[in-house]
């Protein structure tokens, strides 16, 4: 796990090498082991290392033979090893044994065909001095961050913002379009990121850069289907192909530890891999998990490490956490991630976790479990293979309705495209519309978002479950669960791995009936089983919590009121928002009259995250001092 970035424009040699310096030191928590620069007449790429594989020999820059190509990695790649024999049998000189080196050697060989063939998650860039070509691109899923910009005659690229904002060339302006949006998924929800100009390159797709033009190009998408396994041999291959994942997932030539909270996921996960060190984090009563996490580990007879997370150090901490965001993200989960990666980074440099799963298998009560009754969800799923109009008529008439059930049978006979927008919904749009301010209400809205995801799967037939898959797969997971999952735990220079994010395994969940993803009101069911031969069944089947963080405790607290209260005061606060509506809403959430806490803690994000990047200098901020 690294970090990376570089620039492509003809500056004297001496002038390139001062600037990627600080463009490389800024993300040097990255990679703290080492440093490496490549740079020529055209282009300079810059390199971050944490030391995983080959800890002697892989440094990069990596070259070819003819020392034409040059590339910088960062991620794993779980079948190099296979792929080296190959190359080495085409004929290739490999100068290294580290995983880097393959995707070099097979850019030489297969060109963009050698994604198709990397099992691993990735972000790179490899640069060839004889077509001065700069060639990109980011995983299958989007694990690993990629962005870019071009400015003043300058591309620029890195794994963190913060990066690209070195570089003399760089404007820094906000982007007016990205706030609304965020208002309501609480995540960036748009190509372009909260800095104007600066993109991310999206997941699945490569670039080249060539003479002041860059292409974009797909390599990769989902292809959600409906399978016709039977029950017992599904949950075969899922717990095979989880088995086997793990195992790959586990190559490094250091330890590899794991995150444990009380979900199925990460204690699957854990139990599978059997690492000698396991990590959890909790908060106080009624929001701490280590607890549950730590009575597992005790069956399972693995060590586990738990910390309780002081409050006060939560909101002491809370700028530095937006500043290794990047950008403004305000899942209440990114701050007790901070806090379980710092841990687990005394001791390690590689951590295996559970992401992804949820997307994969449909483990959210979002996709259609509105109920526990057994006999509405019954009724319900025999409605499902209705005609679409006939299920979309019943779907309207329950919209409305109060009856227990009638929520349930609209989240799943109504169409995806007409409600569902992805896993966070924060303020409703009309709602961002009202408070904020004239200028920031032109920008995008909710649908221009997601309609054109949902468009690239029309008439396929797919059931209204994997179409909301398909959605998150490509707006939550990489808006949000992968972005700060890389970000925090690579602030602590620690690697997370994501063995339930894994493209063989995606082939499994790519064709789960979907009779078998939400069943006997629990969500992820043939998952669930499958989790089940190696977990006790209180485990298997928990409720998912997702890391349970105190927001409407804090928020009651006259201290952390009061502070909150302070940021939403600051003149910059009314260019962005209605002043008076928004201490409006602190104040009658305090005085319990209203339950707008995430609304309250994402305008908060925004806030906190626009004070450290904008009214301060974007240099990383200390932890704020007790008052």
């Amino acid at each position: 796990m690294c970090g990376i970035a570089g620039f492509v424009n003809d500056a004297p040699i001496d002038a390139k090498e001062r600037i990627l310096k600080k463009m490389t030191d800024i993300i040097a928590h990255r990679g703290p082991d080492s440093e490496g620069h490549c740079i020529d007449e055209h282009a300079a790429l810059g390199f971050r290392r944490l030391s995983i594989i080959d800890l002697k020999g892989g440094d990069q820059p990596i070259y070819n033979e003819d020392r034409t190509m040059a590339i910088t990695f960062n991620g794993e790649i779980y079948n190099f090893q296979p792929l080296r024999e190959e190359l080495i049998k085409l004929g290739h000189t490999f100068s290294t044994k580290a995983d880097t080196e393959v995707i070099l050697h097979g850019y030489e060989q297969w060109g963009a065909g050698v994604l198709t063939k990397l099992r691993g998650m990735f972000a790179f860039v490899i640069w060839d001095s004889k077509t001065n070509e700069l060639f990109g691109a980011r995983d299958h899923f989007g694990i690993k961050p990629l962005y870019y910009t071009v400015m003043n005659g300058t591309f620029m690229y890195a794994s963190e913002i913060k990066s690209l904002l070195q570089h003399p060339d760089f404007v820094k302006e906000l982007n007016d379009k990205a706030l609304k949006p965020f208002l309501t998924f609480q995540y960036p929800a748009t190509d372009e990121t909260f800095f104007k100009g600066v993109f991310k390159l999206k997941e699945g797709h490569y670039f080249t850069y060539r003479d002041g033009k860059m292409d974009t190009h797909e390599y990769w998408d989902a292809a959600f289907g409906e399978g016709n396994q039977k029950l017992d041999a599904l949950v075969d291959n899922i717990d095979q192909s989880v088995i086997d994942s793990v195992k790959v997932h586990e190559i490094a030539d250091v330890e590899v530890g794991s995150f444990l909270s009380s979900g199925v996921d990460s204690s699957y996960v854990a139990a599978v891999a059997r690492p000698e060190h396991t990590y959890s984090v909790g908060f106080g009563a009624g929001y701490n998990e280590s607890t549950q996490a730590k009575e597992l580990a005790d069956k399972l007879k693995l060590s586990n490490t738990a910390e309780i997370i002081d409050e006060e150090e939560a909101f002491s901490y809370f700028p530095q956490i937006q500043w290794h965001l990047d950008e403004p993200d305000s899942n209440p989960s990114c701050v007790p991630l901070f806090f379980l990666s710092q841990l687990a980074a005394r001791d390690l440099k590689v951590v295996l976790s559970g992401e992804g799963a949820d997307e994969l298998f449909a483990g959210y009560d979002d996709y259609g479990l509105h109920t526990k009754s057994k006999v509405i969800t019954g009724v319900t799923n025999m409605l499902t293979h209705l005609p679409a109009g006939a299920r979309h008529a019943i779907a309207h008439w329950a919209k409305d309705k109060h009856f227990h059930g009638a929520t349930h049978l609209y989240a799943n006979l109504a169409p995806s495209e007409e409600f569902f927008i992805g896993q966070a919904k924060i303020f409703d749009e009309s709602e961002a519309q009202q408070l904020l301010t004239p200028h920031y209400r032109q920008a995008p809205g909710v649908h221009d978002i997601v309609d054109k995801t949902y468009a690239r799967i029309e008439g396929q037939g797919l059931s209204e479950i994997k179409k909301k898959q398909y959605l998150d797969i490509h707006q939550w997971m990489p808006g949000d669960i992968l972005l700060k999952a890389d970000k925090l735990t690579m602030a602590h220079s620690l690697e997370l791995r994501v063995p339930l994010l894994d493209q063989e395994l995606m082939k499994v969940a790519e064709k789960v009936p979907t009779k078998y993803l939400i069943r006997n009101a629990l969500a992820k069911y043939a998952f669930r089983q499958a989790a089940a031969r190696h977990l006790p069944k209180a485990s298997s089947d928990r409720t998912k919590l997702g890391f349970p963080t105190p927001v409407k405790i804090w928020l009651s607290e006259e201290k952390y009121y009061k502070q909150v209260r302070a940021v939403f005061q600051r003149d910059y606060a009314r260019d962005f928002f209605d002043q008076d509506a928004l201490l409006k809403m602190l104040d009658d959430n305090y005085e319990g009259k209203t339950n707008d806490r995430r609304k309250i803690w994402t305008v908060y994000t925004f806030l906190t995250w626009y004070d450290v990047y904008f009214v301060h200098d974007g240099s990383k901020p200390e932890p704020l001092a007790e008052e």
